[in-house]
């Protein structure tokens, strides 16, 4: 129980970090990085800043999940993680201490653009093996709840670095959080780096990839055997993202922008609502992981991004009244339906590949469907309501809830004999895992 209990920790951990970094940079972006590294006056910095808020982040996830998804099935998991946490948390604090505009001209907004470019890779790498690390430590019975791990990742981020900016709005002036407070937010992140180090260094790698090793059975060239034997799953773990992803950028991203924009609401009041919701999935996420173990896996998933797609023609309306109330209910009962469908989320998209194919079947379904929902949806779902009204976007995210319904339809279920088999393969004793074996 002990290494699971590590292993679970080390998943949470990265995940964490790594949407405290996407939280935190975007946070900045909107209160001090447009004056300190993209001046208006030049234009060839505000390009940048727009090539950086929109794509950078998205673009270089899949370069993450192509370099490290392979890496985590020709040399495990565990060294893949610790690679990619630190590629993340090293990023980041050298944004904390990167010199501005001012200090070095436009050098500053393009090593910007490129230690953001270096988060997404790292991202990108990240999520397949995090969840691989918990999931396959975890018994493969209730992988729903093990591989949640990861999953607690987005709404624990984001929960972190709007508390620290809130905290350093409170305590600081403005000139002070313009002049070094906000560097205090990513430089924080090492600490996140160096208790996830902890935890991963002292983990062996999971019971599934030793016993893979142990009976000769790594793959040499991963993506190919992924995109030739698994192409029905590779297409589920892309489609079964894609209205989670949608529907997670209109509840924290784009609900800023209509809330305050359409119904006259303070910006603090919205993100009250969206934080309310938040704090409720550190919770729900785990436990609708674990009910997917109970019931069946795709069942929960599919009543969930249904849920979902209807929701949202309630969703505008209850913010366009005006009515506080209603607006804490629309944002936090859709935050519940996301939270039913990224639950079991992990669990289902691992599912989907044969275990020595799992790391990069895993990351590449992740990573190609982030850049076509995460990336996309907050512009479409801008445009979309400028030129349409708000039933467009509404009608956008429910197509992308019933294209997720269809990749859970053809997706596969998980037959946990595949574990059970390969952990036979492993000797018992000190370096053997009986005890934690699923």
């Amino acid at each position: 129980m002990a290494a699971r209990g590590k292993a679970f920790a080390a998943s949470l951990s990265g995940t964490s970090l790594e949407y405290y970094d996407f939280a935190v940079y975007g946070t900045a972006s909107a209160l001090v990085f447009p004056q300190l590294f993209f001046p208006g006056s030049d234009p060839l910095t505000g390009l940048l800043l727009a090539f950086t808020t929109f794509a950078v982040g998205y673009v270089s996830r899949p370069v993450g999940g192509f370099v490290f998804g392979r890496l985590g099935d020709t040399l495990g998991r565990k060294r893949v993680l610790v690679s990619t946490l630190l590629l993340i948390g090293v990023a980041t604090v050298l944004i904390g201490l990167l010199p501005t505009y001012e200090t070095i001209g436009v050098t500053a907004p393009i090593v910007l653009v490129l230690l953001r470019f270096a988060q997404g890779v790292g991202v990108g790498g990240e999520w397949g093996s995090a969840v691989l690390l918990s999931g396959e430590f975890g018994d493969a019975r209730r992988r729903g709840f093990w591989s949640s791990a990861a999953q607690i990742g987005p709404p624990a981020g984001n929960l972190l670095a709007n508390g620290v900016f809130a905290i350093l709005a409170a305590t600081l002036t403005s000139e002070q959080l313009l002049s070094w407070g906000w560097r205090l937010a990513f430089v924080l992140s090492a600490v996140l780096v160096a208790f996830g180090l902890w935890i991963r260094l002292a983990l062996e790698d999971t019971p599934v990839f030793r016993a893979l090793q142990e009976t000769g059975s790594t793959s040499e060239a991963p993506i190919r055997e992924v995109l030739r034997i698994h192409p029905r799953g590779l297409l589920a773990a892309i489609l079964s993202r894609l209205g989670p992803d949608v529907s997670y950028s209109l509840l924290t991203v784009y609900v800023l922008s209509y809330a305050t924009r359409t119904a006259g609401f303070e910006r603090a009041e919205v993100l009250s609502a969206v934080l309310m919701g938040s704090a409720l999935q550190l919770g729900l996420v785990p436990a609708f992981g674990a009910l997917s173990d109970r019931c069946n896996r795709r069942a929960v998933s599919t009543a969930a991004v249904v849920g979902a797609g209807v929701w949202v023609f309630v969703l505008f309306p209850a913010i366009s009244s005006g009515s506080f109330g209603l607006l804490v209910l629309a944002v936090v009962v859709g935050l519940v339906l996301h939270a039913a469908a990224y639950g079991p989320q992990a669990a289902f998209i691992t599912e989907q590949f044969a275990p020595r194919l799992r790391s990069t079947g895993s990351s590449l379904g992740y990573t190609v469907a982030g850049v076509v929902g995460g990336a996309l949806a907050p512009l479409l779902l801008t445009s979309l309501e400028a030129d349409l009204g708000w039933a467009a976007a509404a009608g956008y995210v429910a197509l992308a809830c019933v294209l997720s319904a269809v990749g859970l339809a053809v997706g596969r279920d998980h037959d946990p004999r595949e574990d059970e088999e390969l952990a036979s393969a492993l000797p018992t004793g000190p370096a053997g895992t009986a005890p934690d074996r699923p």
